[in-house]
């Protein structure tokens, strides 16, 4: 990278990661030429009220589209063409129409598409929300009475359940584990989720998958029907990374980056957001993508000033995520998922408001928590100043 005066920098990906990794160049010095590339026709625009909001309601895309900061008034945007591969060595990128653009530095920030159910059959009209597209394409087949199958008990999944419910629609949530949720939340707080809606409506048929889609729905793992017009694939996401193959490069969950998110040691090229992988020494050394909100902020940050080769210490992101479901608001901060075998209430109760700490070794790695909103700025500022001592 020749520094911040000059230099093209093209950062593949234009939804929230690509949009502050412009800005954080721009802020950090970046002078030289600034191309984002997008395969969605829209700019960048606010991902997390695509399951709700904007299913619940017709929204404008200028509800939902990030402000463009005056310090990206000059960066190139190019939408609605995706990028299908890249020559590191050659530092070229080539597009879909056959144009290959040269760069000085790359900042990949594609991210993560949903993934698809491999289950034979046709039948229910099938869906996933990902894009501003998806949502409108699910809204226009909810109404009151449809009968809707969600696979899967994620954030996603359940917040669909949720806003389709409020709409009106017969919702019934699959997934093959004992509690929604479990992964990131453990099986205590899943299961008050899962009574919570239960009391509006939403039927769980937990500990079973799809076997095959029939003409009035699914067949599931044990031979049980699930009667479905439509279908909402809530399964997971897969990082976008097919076009980086070829260079040599560990694809194998998402892309592979030292500490200062730069890739496999090249300073030219690094990586932001959800298709980063990255040890966060705040917690230890294992490399792991986080797919959380504040990802594509904090990695922006980080990555545009290890481009231009300032050193702005080891990079200690603290994660934070939240789910709207039914009003309620669903808040954490830390890495819960590293500590979901020693789970414990700090305040309040599972049945109200309630803080579930997630422990490590003895140690707060993080919390959820369930309104106790006064709480919040303690519980964060007590995870941020503990900071993992590394051993010998």
């Amino acid at each position: 990278m020749p520094g911040a005066e000059g230099g093209r920098v093209v950062v593949v990906g234009a939804s929230l990661g690509g949009l502050r990794a412009a800005e954080q160049l721009r802020a950090a010095g970046h002078t030289g030429e600034v191309t984002v590339i997008g395969d969605e026709p829209h700019p960048p625009y606010n991902r997390p009220p695509l399951s709700k909001e904007v299913l619940a309601a017709e929204v404008s895309f200028d509800r939902v589209a990030f402000r463009m900061r005056a310090g990206v008034a000059d960066v190139g945007w190019r939408l609605g063409t995706a990028v299908t591969a890249a020559d590191l060595a050659a530092r070229t990128v080539r597009l879909a129409d056959g144009t290959e653009i040269a760069y000085d530095a790359l900042v990949i920030a594609t991210g993560l598409r949903p993934r698809r159910l491999a289950v034979p059959g046709t039948g229910p009209s099938r869906h996933v929300v990902r894009t501003l597209d998806d949502a409108a394409a699910l809204r226009a087949r909810l109404r009151p009475g449809t009968r809707l199958a969600v696979v899967g008990a994620g954030f996603i999944g359940c917040e669909v359940a949720a806003t389709a419910r409020t709409l009106g629609a017969d919702v019934t949530v699959v997934a093959p584990e004992s509690e929604p949720m479990l992964r990131p939340l453990g099986p205590d707080l899943g299961a008050e989720l899962r009574r919570r809606h239960g009391e509006r409506g939403v039927r769980f048929l937990l500990g079973r998958t799809i076997a095959r889609f029939t003409g009035d729905g699914l067949e599931l793992s044990d031979g049980s029907a699930v009667p479905a017009d439509v279908v909402v694939e809530a399964v997971g996401s897969v990082p976008c990374v097919e076009w980086l193959e070829g260079n040599g490069l560990d694809l194998s969950d998402g892309v592979l980056c030292d500490g200062a998110l730069r890739v496999e040691g090249r300073p030219e090229v690094v990586a932001v957001g959800d298709v980063a992988r990255f040890p966060n020494p705040r917690y230890d050394d294992v490399p792991r993508r986080v797919e959380h909100w504040s990802i594509p902020t904090d990695t922006a940050k980080h990555a545009a000033r290890t481009l231009l080769g300032q050193d702005v210490g080891p990079f200690m992101p603290l994660p934070s995520f939240w789910s709207d479901q039914y009003g309620m608001r669903l808040q954490s901060f830390g890495a819960p998922n590293l500590g979901d075998g020693d789970i414990r209430v700090l305040e309040g109760d599972l049945g109200g408001e309630v803080v579930l700490g997630y422990h490590r070794d003895g140690r707060l790695v993080g919390v959820v928590m369930i309104g106790c909103t006064r709480s919040q700025v303690g519980y964060r500022k007590r995870l941020l100043d503990d900071v993992r001592t590394p051993t010998s």
